[in-house]
């Protein structure tokens, strides 16, 4: 997996996101051949008022909240359809292409089929639609800079830099937890290794 979708996975993880990465698009191209036209990303999905509970053994618990940056919606499922770049945040075709969007919102089965060709017209020239089921879906491009220029863009840009940033603070201000966990995802393990070595821990 690229670096930069493992950090960008890592930190929807954190904010409570159930994620797929890398997601081929495949064609048929007739006379029983299909390729592969493109991947996507980052998929992301998250239920309403979803948050990482830690119980203590006085009966008590903290609820950690979701990163701000990020717009959750408290009450309302959202899904992101994502791009991942290492330099300036966009999007590419395959992310705004109907085709491809019609795909992944059916496969997911996030809405009904005679709805997805609207949802999806409406998520490229807004950015952002509610599904009927009531969950909203989202473009989220995440890059170190927002390449629009000034111009009107019609999606949510996400600075790569201030996702290590949340990551780095959300792993040393909750050390005392995270340090007993086993980390499984190679960024937040290679994050909070460096976190045991910067803070001196033996």
């Amino acid at each position: 997996m690229d670096n930069a979708v493992a950090l960008v996975q890592a930190y929807l993880h954190v904010n409570g996101y159930f994620t797929v990465a890398e997601y081929p698009i495949i064609e048929a191209s007739g006379r029983g051949r299909y390729r592969m036209v493109t991947d996507l990303d980052i998929l992301a999905f998250r239920f309403p008022g979803a948050g990482r509970l830690i119980p203590d053994k006085r009966g008590g618990e903290a609820l950690y909240a979701p990163d701000p940056a990020l717009h959750c919606p408290h009450d309302q499922a959202d899904m992101l359809v994502g791009e991942v770049k290492e330099g300036r945040a966009k999007l590419n075709h395959g992310a705004t292409n109907p085709a491809v969007l019609r795909t992944v919102l059916a496969r997911f089965g996030c809405c009904p089929a005679h709805d997805v060709s609207q949802l999806v017209h409406q998520l490229i020239n807004k950015g952002t639609v509610t599904a009927p089921s009531g969950h909203r879906i989202r473009l989220v491009a995440f890059g170190s800079a927002d390449s629009s220029g000034g111009k009107e863009r019609h999606y949510e840009v996400i600075d790569l830099g201030h996702v290590l940033h949340f990551l780095q603070e959300h792993l040393h201000q909750h050390r005392d937890v995270m340090r007993h966990a086993q980390f499984k995802d190679p960024a937040l393990g290679f994050l909070m290794t460096l976190e045991k070595l910067l803070g001196g821990e033996p």
